[in-house]
């Protein structure tokens, strides 16, 4: 039995669920998201509470009850709050700035990096060593973040590139004269 998969998704004021054969299509004051199950679960409404129940005992339902539901939470909760990821940025010299659907990055590099925001997704520059990656849906704003920090991973000598604000970068000691 999966205890995540147990748990019905509460839909908050604001929030309507519609199910269509496998598709469940979400509407909050965000945004609208659709997400397409797969056979071995099913989907259901019921008095504002969304449950996802198992189709069979095998192995792959059992595994899939819980994924679909953890989306569909995920969903609901991208219509109503959003998601955001916060990046920073370390180093002499990087800095990152928006230019209409760009981010350009000064990483080092001998150019300028332009990476091209993809719909749906809204970053923001507060300071020029803060990147703020926010959006509606939880895996595209993950892999987002992910793609920014891969220009420049932060190195474990001095600390220098791009990181997750809460994330913590295990230092080497240099070499000894």
């Amino acid at each position: 039995m999966s205890r995540i998969g147990k748990k019905p998704v509460e839909l908050p004021s604001g929030v309507s669920a519609s199910v269509s054969g496998q598709t469940i299509e979400i509407k909050g004051p965000k945004d609208t998201q659709s997400f397409t199950a797969t056979d071995d679960v099913n989907l259901a409404v019921e008095e504002n509470k969304v449950v996802v129940t198992p189709r069979g005992k095998s192995k792959r339902a059992r595994q899939q009850w819980g994924m679909s539901r953890t989306i569909v939470a995920n969903m609901v909760t991208g219509v109503t709050a959003g998601f955001k990821k916060e990046l920073e940025i370390n180093g002499v010299g990087y800095r990152a700035q928006m230019q209409g659907t760009t981010l350009k990055l000064s990483l080092g590099l001998s150019h300028e990096v332009n990476f091209d925001v993809p719909a749906g997704i809204t970053v923001t520059t507060p300071k020029n060593t803060q990147i703020i990656v926010e959006g509606t849906d939880s895996q595209l704003v993950g892999q987002v973040a992910a793609n920014i920090r891969e220009w420049r991973k932060p190195e474990p000598y001095k600390g220098k590139g791009i990181k997750y604000v809460d994330e913590y970068i295990f230092r080497k000691e240099g070499k000894k004269k």
